[in-house]
């Protein structure tokens, strides 16, 4: 529910037409995923629902290596084309990793890039290099452009983790109120994180 909430809130605030749900292939900064990703795909599907705003794709996970945001990012212009904007949603603790992405430098050719303040991680104090990107890209609001600025958006608190709630699956305790009932469902079914 917090990626929905995160979702949505860049939505509204940054009046998007939708958001692209695009599920980690084979993330390069991590070591395997212990679940497949088939099943995070269909996770994914349940959670977008029948929300219009709300798209899910599969383009990374089709890939066989490692996945990188800038492979997918020039996929998505291939894709559309030079016009239209884009815009990489993060939360506050990728913006602060941002230095260690592959090719990071390069993203702003591609996307705007839009952040929100994720739970205990803050907007400031951010790394050196960060705050010289925000000192070039950095605007009030997204500008005219397919790409090029870096803005900031606001969502309600969830004071929730992905791991969290990985953990508490695996304790056997059941984490409704932050797991959709279809997602929660289709992880008790398949047996997923430990249940």
């Amino acid at each position: 529910m917090g990626h929905l909430a995160l979702a949505r809130s860049a939505l509204d605030g940054l009046a998007l037409d939708r958001v692209l749900l695009v599920p980690t292939g084979r993330p390069w900064q991590k070591p395997e995923l212990e679940t497949p990703a088939h099943h995070r795909l269909a996770m994914v599907r349940l959670a977008a629902g029948d929300d219009p705003r709300l798209a899910v794709d599969d383009l990374e996970i089709r890939r066989d290596a490692r996945t990188y945001t800038i492979d997918t990012l020039l996929e998505l212009r291939q894709r559309l084309g030079p016009a239209p904007a884009l815009v990489l949603l993060l939360g506050s603790d990728q913006l602060r990793n941002l230095p260690s992405w592959h090719r990071w430098r390069e993203l702003l050719v591609h996307a705007h890039i839009a952040a929100t303040q994720r739970e205990r991680v803050p907007l400031s104090g951010l790394p050196d290099d960060v705050d010289a990107l925000l000192a070039q890209h950095g605007r009030d609001a997204l500008p005219d452009a397919p790409a090029g600025a870096v803005v900031f958006f606001r969502m309600p608190a969830v004071p929730v983790s992905a791991t969290a709630i990985r953990t508490q699956l695996a304790s056997g305790q059941r984490p409704a109120g932050v797991v959709l009932p279809a997602v929660l469902e289709y992880i008790e079914t398949h047996r997923l994180y430990g249940t």
